[in-house]
């Protein structure tokens, strides 16, 4: 259903730093980009899609966090969203809800939330029982 997610930031080098280490445990790695350009991608696979964006807006204007906004990251087991979550933290994000079900979702929904260094909020999910 989308193609790819963007998100703003300031700062690339230290955002771009921050999604590699988080992400690349998930499976997802930069494919394009880099600080000198102001912009990177992540995905599964290079032509993949859905991707993830981060860049410094086109408009030359702050970037700014979107109220109502979260980015999610699907996980394929519960401890790698306690490990993404961990992770996140231990980079410099803000905890915005520790890893656990939240069965409101669905009674497998098992997620954390965190801020990143923009203040972007981020969730990892996996929607399966335990193994």
């Amino acid at each position: 259903m989308l193609t790819h997610v963007t998100l703003g930031t300031d700062d690339p080098a230290r955002a771009f730093a921050f999604y590699d280490a988080l992400l690349a445990p998930l499976g997802v790695v930069r494919v394009e980009g880099g600080a000198d350009a102001g912009f990177a991608g992540w995905a599964r696979e290079p032509d993949a899609t859905p991707q993830f964006w981060v860049l410094i807006p086109f408009d030359g204007r702050p970037a700014a966090v979107g109220n109502g906004l979260t980015v999610g990251f699907e996980a394929a087991t519960r401890p790698e969203v306690d490990a993404f979550h961990a992770r996140a933290l231990s980079l410099g994000a803000r905890d915005e809800g520790p890893p656990g079900l939240r069965a409101h979702y669905h009674p497998d929904y098992y997620g954390a939330y965190v801020r990143d260094l923009d203040g972007h909020k981020l969730c990892c999910a996996c929607h399966h029982p335990p193994a």
